[in-house]
This record gives structure tokens, C-alpha cells and sequence, in this order.
């Protein structure tokens, strides 16, 4: 849950803020955590919530029992899949090292261009302020395009993200860049 009441408030806002709009949401499964927090709220909000879990963690008992529809799967890699290919845009709430891993590759997906889907941060309590500063560091030296930086979609507020990531349109920009005399990858 981490260490600051603020962000399970932001998971208990964007859980009705789904369930509100009509929206589904598409997540992990699990009834620990603030994804735990996110599928509550939007279950009580009326919304459709699908989980994707291991079946290892299912074994461990941290499925949430009255989710819409349970997924279960063999391995982690099939569980981002099916979670990705059920999707329609991706919220990276504040998180640890999971959170990171999977923001990362649906964000590496859109640049690309495995599929165009937004990628957005809820940014509750500045919480990834240090690697949005990081991340303009890595642009500034070269080995992101800006354009794909800008490809983030970063809010503190879960309406005003929900609002974005529905009215963003994700134009691949090709990541190989031609420096005149080579092509090089970055």
C-alpha cells in the first residue's frame, strides 16, 4: 500500500472513477494491494473488473473471489500478455518493481509499435517525479526520442488521466534514427 494514506485515496478514486465513466478495468487479480484497492472501488462503482493471475499466486490464495472473471494462467509472461492483449490503455499506479517492469514494456511495446495504446502514470504525491526527472535525463542524452517520452501520460488526478488516456491517439514514431551517415538504434 505504501507508506502515505494519499495513495490508497488515488486507487480508491480511480477504481470509482472506472466504474463511473463505464469503463472496465483489466488487472493482476490479486485482492492484496492497491490494485486489490483499484478492483474494490471499481466493482463497487458497477464496473466490469477481469483479473489475470499465476496460477502460483492463485495457489498462495490471493485471488480476489468476486471479480467479473478470473483468468487463471501458468507464468507471469502469459499473465502480461493476456492482460495486455485485454486492455485498451495502461495505468501504472505507484508501485514497486512489478509496477516498473510492466509500465516499461507496454511503454517499450508503443515505441515499438507492437500496439498503440496510451500509457499513462498516476502520479499521486509526485511519486514518480524522480524517474520522470531520470527519464528527460536519458532523453537529454540521447538514447530516447523525445516523441517517445512524450508518450506518457502523466496526471495526478485519475479523472483527469482516465480523460487523457481515452482521447490520446498513439502515432508510432520509428525508433531507429538516421544520423545522416548511419542508422543507429537507441
Amino acid at each position: 500500500m505504501g507508506n502515505d494514506p494519499a495513495f490508497r485515496l488515488g486507487a480508491e478514486a480511480l477504481g470509482i472513477a472506472i466504474g463511473q465513466g463505464g469503463h472496465e478495468l483489466v488487472y493482476g487479480g490479486a485482492s492484496v494491494g492497491l490494485m486489490g484497492v483499484v478492483a474494490d472501488a471499481a466493482l463497487n462503482a458497477g464496473a466490469k473488473v477481469i483479473g489475470v493471475l499465476p496460477k502460483a499466486l492463485a495457489d498462495l490464495e490471493l485471488a480476489k473471489p468476486d471479480l467479473s472473471e478470473l483468468h487463471i494462467v501458468e507464468s507471469m509472461h502469459e499473465r502480461k500478455m493476456l492482460m495486455a492483449d485485454l486492455s485498451d490503455a495502461f495505468i501504472a499506479m505507484p508501485g514497486g518493481i512489478g509496477t516498473l517492469e510492466e509500465m516499461f514494456e507496454v511503454w517499450t511495446w508503443t515505441q515499438l509499435g507492437v500496439h498503440s495504446k496510451p500509457v499513462g502514470l498516476l502520479n499521486a504525491q509526485k511519486y514518480y517525479d524522480p524517474l520522470l526527472s531520470f527519464l528527460s535525463s536519458v532523453v537529454d542524452s540521447g538514447f530516447i526520442k523525445q516523441a517517445h517520452f512524450d508518450m506518457l501520460i502523466v496526471e495526478a488526478q485519475p479523472l483527469e488521466l482516465l480523460s487523457r488516456l481515452l482521447s490520446t491517439k498513439i502515432a508510432y514514431e520509428p525508433k531507429w534514427i538516421d544520423s545522416g551517415t548511419e542508422t543507429r538504434n537507441v
